[in-house]
């Protein structure tokens, strides 16, 4: 049986073109919304995108090499957008304390400790 929730999750999914776009569109800008106004460290890594983006801009690397210094801090954006959005669900879950619910958001939270690295270890190897 379904319930009104499944419907609306079925009805999104059968639009087409133009319509979806705008909508998934729509719902990627209330992710991102959420994420600047409700987790610190996405708004820590807004900012230090802020600085290290035209950083990369100015320094006289090749076009790889800025390549890499621009992309790599985006990543670590999505890393946390991924981490934030596996502590939401498992929040939702239950807020009790469960070792697997502490696992997946230890898990989440390497991943953005290794996005991090990847940051740290560009920068530095291409710039020193």
């Amino acid at each position: 049986m379904n319930d009104s929730s499944d419907l609306d999750a079925l009805s999104f999914k059968g639009r087409r073109g133009l319509a979806r776009i705008l909508d998934a569109t729509g719902y990627s800008l209330a992710g991102l919304r959420a994420a600047y106004q409700g987790e610190a460290a996405f708004r820590q890594l807004v900012w230090l995108n802020l600085v290290l983006l035209p950083l990369a801009g100015l320094v006289d690397v090749s076009r790889a090499e800025r390549a890499l210094l621009v992309i790599v801090p985006l990543l670590a954006l999505v890393v946390e957008l991924l981490n934030s959005a596996i502590e939401a669900v498992v929040d939702r879950i239950s807020l009790n304390l469960h070792p697997l619910s502490k696992q997946a958001k230890d898990m989440g939270s390497a991943a953005q400790m290794v996005a991090l690295l990847m940051i740290a270890l560009t920068w530095a190897i291409i710039l020193l």
